[in-house]
């Protein structure tokens, strides 16, 4: 018993000795639904040998079940994993595999067909070598084969196999392959696609899967795992780019040692190289490439690595290292392309957090400039992008960051965007190029300050942000506010949500995308008072806890004061002294908060004023004291 084991130990430890070093291709699998993707990959998966008796014997039992040939092996099913996409007989969700031949391994991603699972299929292409577009030969070049292709050419895919299925169930025809191919080169051309392979081929019959095919004759191309098999690897091409290495840690385990952790993304380094730090720009040389297994002659895309520098020069998490001839570029505005993969809208002026390599930073995106159509490739007018909507868009980040444009380099130039409240990934995105206003404009030095302002003064510049539904008090109680602190010698402002409307945002509706907008123009205005060194109240519906939350972002810690006005919601429609929830309920105003439209309620106000409880004068009151707690009154 003993030797029988040791000896499928030794069989385990050669074999995986044996695929150790071989290189690995990461290709995705798209197309149109029952094309014939997850029958592909399945059949591929066979031909390998790489599964086990007890698989092979679900897949048959499965396939009497599901099945779909006739009680023969249905090679999807070994695929579709979902117990709704058996049912259904489509792929609904990405479904990686892994299979492997003599010369090199494979990760194959199955991604979905259906167009609202865009954000699937960028998912699924985002990490990927090469692409295999399915065709069925029957139905020729469909709106799925057109979206898929315009995906790939959005994602930067460099090798394109379009593999025309089914052919014998067309008789093999030649006429009707060169007509897709064709079609489809026609097509291709308007997406910048050039390296594209065209292979006839019946994943169900193994025609030109594994080996030539005898039933088509007039084919002297490359057999689809041929291709695979000798394809270059992106971290092949990747070798011939700039240098680019993005910091993941500072270590520093003792005095004596300090170097720089990461993934070389791009690129090769060698000790004596002379390197440059973005966004810093800060120069030195590569002493020493360290890693666990010994010092390193050199360093390639894909080897993680510590870096150890000449000189001791500030480097932290997210700063990008690049060859000093050809270093990345520095911005904190760009022109993007964003998938968004998130059920809530994208709304222009809300914030994100965007991880950009090992960088993470505040985002705004601050304008849509348009949508893209992905059955038509149509461009259209756009005020939010909903899920799997496509978009041209400006970014706008809290502060400069190193990168390159997407077509250049996936690593440094991909991005995705992080809901702020829920950490939840809601976007993905390319960077295409930096704006010409993130380097020409630049913050001008003034010699009177903020701090400056605020002691001549004799007070603490705060914003209080009165928030609420309509009726229940904001306004009074603002009003109010500021009376007492006026009466008390400070200088204040009040932003009212009435007033701003008649003028700075006279050109916003209330749709919850010019409600974002509505914020955002307050909060930055209520910014420049503070810096005036003013107490500014703003009395604000600000339904959307993450508008608040950029409010309070865009100030120092303790300048902002989030009040939280509450009446519920039967209390306000009581009062209505404007008589806006009766229209409301009428349907004469649309997008009402409170009725049609949602209010977020803060979960942790600074002050929290039950106004079904007190009275106007009594909240102003307590206000008050909550300013003289604070220190920011007497």
């Amino acid at each position: 018993m003993s030797h029988s084991s040791d000896l499928i130990a030794d069989d385990i430890e050669g074999y995986l000795k044996a695929h150790e070093h071989k290189g690995l291709l990461r290709f995705i699998t798209c197309g149109s639904v029952d094309d014939g993707k997850s029958t592909l990959i399945g059949r591929l998966l066979f031909e390998s040998k790489l599964l086990f008796e007890d698989q092979l014997a679900a897949i048959e039992a499965d396939s009497k079940k599901y099945g779909t040939q006739g009680g023969e092996m249905d090679f999807a099913l070994l695929v579709d994993g979902l117990a709704a996409e058996r049912e259904q007989g489509i792929t609904i969700d990405v479904a990686y595999r892994f299979f492997s031949t003599e010369k090199r391994k494979f990760i194959v991603a199955d991604t979905p067909g259906h167009e609202q699972y865009t954000r699937n299929m960028v998912t699924g292409a985002s990490t990927a070598d090469a692409a295999i577009l399915m065709v069925d030969a029957r139905h020729g070049i469909l709106t799925q084969t057109r979206r898929h292709s315009f995906l790939m050419s959005l994602m930067g895919m460099r090798h394109v196999v379009v593999a025309i299925n089914k052919m014998d169930l067309v008789d093999y025809s030649k006429a009707r392959f060169d007509q897709i191919v064709e079609e489809y080169r026609a097509f291709a051309k308007q997406l910048g696609l050039e390296n594209i392979t065209f292979i006839p081929m019946s994943a169900l019959k193994g025609d030109n899967v594994i080996e030539h095919s005898a039933k088509m004759p007039w084919y002297h191309g490359t057999t689809l795992l041929g291709y695979l098999e000798t394809v270059e690897l992106d971290a092949e091409h990747l070798q011939r780019s700039p240098f680019r290495m993005p910091v993941q840690w500072v270590n520093r385990p003792n005095l004596d040692f300090r170097g720089f952790t990461g993934m070389v993304a791009s690129g090769v380094v060698r000790p004596g190289d002379q390197i440059r730090v973005q966004p810093s720009g800060k120069t030195s040389t590569v002493s020493r490439i360290y890693t666990l297994d010994g010092d390193l002659e050199e360093a390639v895309a894909g080897q993680s690595i510590t870096l150890l520098l000449e000189d001791e020069i500030d480097i932290s998490r997210g700063d990008v290292i690049s060859g000093v001839d050809e270093p990345a570029h520095t911005a904190d505005q760009f022109e993007t392309t964003l998938v968004w993969m998130h059920e809530a809208p994208l709304l222009p002026g809300r914030p994100y957090l965007m991880k950009l390599g090992t960088q993470t930073v505040s985002a705004t995106v601050t304008d849509i400039k348009y949508q893209v159509n992905v059955n038509t490739l149509e461009h259209t007018a756009s005020k939010q992008l909903d899920l799997n909507g496509i978009g041209i868009c400006t970014l706008s980040l809290n502060r400069a960051v190193a990168f390159d444009a997407y077509k250049d380099n996936h690593d440094t130039g991909g991005f995705i965007l992080i809901d702020r409240m829920t950490n939840n990934t809601v976007g993905a995105g390319m960077l295409h190029f930096a704006l010409r206003r993130s380097q020409n404009i630049h913050m001008q030095h003034v010699d009177i300050d903020k701090q400056a302002r605020a002691l001549a003064k004799g007070q603490k510049p705060a914003v209080l942000w009165f928030t609420g539904l309509s009726g229940a008090g904001k306004s009074t109680i603002a009003n109010l506010v500021e009376k007492k602190l006026f009466a008390h010698g400070q200088h204040t402002y009040l932003l009212d949500g009435d007033n701003v409307r008649h003028g700075l945002n006279r050109d916003l509706g209330f749709t919850d995308a010019d409600r974002v907008e509505n914020v955002r123009r307050v909060a930055e205005t209520a910014k420049l008072m503070v810096d005036a060194g003013l107490i500014v109240m703003s009395a604000f519906i600000s339904p959307f806890r993450s508008e608040r939350q950029l409010a309070r972002d865009l100030l120092e810690a303790g300048e902002f004061i989030e009040i939280f006005v509450d009446a519920p919601l039967d209390v306000v429609e009581a009062r209505d002294p404007k008589g806006l929830y009766k229209k409301a309920r009428r349907g004469e105003l649309k997008n009402f908060t409170g009725i049609d439209s949602v209010y977020e309620a803060p979960e942790a106000p600074d002050v929290h004023l039950k106004t079904s409880e007190m009275d106007a004068e009594e909240a102003a009151d307590a206000v008050i004291v909550a300013l003289r707690e604070r220190g920011m009154i007497s």
